[in-house]
């Protein structure tokens, strides 16, 4: 086969050649112009977390505790296989070794744990991301996970900015990424755990939906439903948001549509893959409050948390003090924040997540000191406060995030980790 051009092709390749050196100019200037827009906010939220991971690592290494304790368990031969411990040790077996979803029962067991711990209560997408990370790159598992942490939160943080900044300009933006990286639970972006995907695909669905892209919202929520559980609420804000929109238009309905019927399949798929396994369609809802206690029991646990400690009691379950207080702080301050949220009168995908999210957390018993990372992705919170902090001079921003920062290697990073469960 003759692959030259003939004398007829010839024109057209010269004139597709000559396009593309047209176009050349415009696409770098767009490359450019993003470059511009992009560098400041992965400055500043890269700025902030490794101010806060040093405090993290220092505090560590300071108290030495960690030297004590099981490598599962917020210990290990370093400061920094603490960030592998806890559930970062589960979704490291899972990378190496796969689910074996099963229903085993502790003999003689009585109380709120009666079954065994199994993987299957850890979503597969950020293991199944480190493995293929480990396998790409030659790094070990821990390496991999860390590095898919690390750069989904940056890929979070630009994602934060550009929603935020449809409200409060550029500005307000750049304070929205500075409030990832400062907020409270903030010490599981950098580390093995799924936070930083999840909220890199969460906050770009919903950028997706405003901006009208319904098959990449779907698609994202897809995926997101694939790394944790509470992408419940992501995809019920989805599927309103698609809803409104299927009630407003006449035509070009089948994006929307399309989106409202993709968005499920990730969370609902694995859930039934487990169910399968199992012997039991409900066998994750078992696992989880036979292995972890942890059940949606509207509330109740929350509310032991909040009367007992208003008192000066810690009788409540699975208490531990300054953890739980800086729980209680977070849980203040959201709901102080939605009401300014609403009163912005953002788009429904943004609102509905967010209360939504609340609720999956605020309703469900575990041990309270997690809600302050469960309560991380419901990042439109941050909108508010970055719209106040807008007005504010650069200089004067960034020196307040920056003192917030290494504060936060302690609230955010050694307490969740060292001094709690995270």
């Amino acid at each position: 086969m003759n692959d030259t051009l003939t004398p007829v092709h010839r024109p057209a390749a010269r004139s597709l050649v000559r396009d593309a050196r047209d176009r050349l100019p415009d696409l770098l200037r767009a490359a450019g112009y993003r470059a511009r827009r992009c560098l400041p906010v992965l400055t500043l939220y890269g700025a902030l977390k490794l101010i806060g991971f040093t405090v993290f690592l220092h505090l560590l290494n300071t108290a030495g505790d960690f030297h004590r304790k099981d490598p599962r368990f917020g210990g290990g031969a370093h400061a920094w296989d603490v960030l592998a411990s806890w559930d970062g040790w589960w979704y490291q077996q899972i990378a190496a070794h796969g689910y074996d979803p099963a229903l085993v029962h502790i003999p003689g067991a009585t109380g709120l744990i009666t079954l065994e711990g199994n993987s299957a209560a850890f979503f597969p997408l950020y293991p199944a991301a480190m493995r293929l990370v480990s396998d790409c790159t030659g790094l070990g598992l821990y390496g991999a996970g860390l590095l898919v942490s690390v750069v989904s939160s940056f890929v979070a943080a630009l994602g934060i900015f550009a929603v935020t900044a449809r409200f409060g300009g550029r500005r307000a933006g750049l304070a929205a990424a500075g409030l990832w990286a400062v907020w409270p639970g903030s010490g599981t972006e950098w580390s093995g755990y799924s936070e930083s995907l999840y909220v890199a695909l969460a906050v770009w669905a919903c950028h997706a939906v405003l901006s009208d892209r319904w098959l990449t919202a779907g698609v994202l929520t897809f995926a997101a439903g694939l790394s944790r559980p509470t992408a419940a609420a992501l995809i019920a804000a989805l599927v309103v948001a698609a809803l409104r929109t299927l009630h407003r238009r006449q035509d070009d309905i089948a994006r929307p549509a399309t989106a409202i019927l993709i968005a499920p399949l990730g969370l609902l798929g694995y859930l039934l893959w487990v169910g399968d396994r199992t012997g039991d369609l409900t066998g994750y809802f078992r696992l989880q409050k036979g292995a972890w206690a942890h059940t949606f029991d509207f509330g109740e646990q929350t509310l032991d948390v909040f009367t007992s400690l208003a008192v000066g009691r810690t009788d409540y379950l699975f208490p531990c003090l300054l953890e739980d207080i800086i729980g209680v702080l977070a849980v203040l301050l959201g709901l102080l924040l939605i009401p300014l949220l609403i009163r912005l009168r953002p788009p429904s995908v943004l609102t509905v997540y967010t209360v939504l999210t609340f609720a999956l957390v605020l309703g469900s018993r575990q041990i309270f000191g997690n809600v302050s990372r469960y309560l991380l992705p419901a990042f439109p919170l941050f909108i508010p406060l970055a719209v106040r902090l807008r007005t504010l001079g650069l200089p004067l921003l960034c020196t307040l995030l920056s003192v917030a920062a290494v504060a936060s290697g302690s609230y955010a990073g050694y307490v969740l980790f060292e001094v709690g469960v995270p």
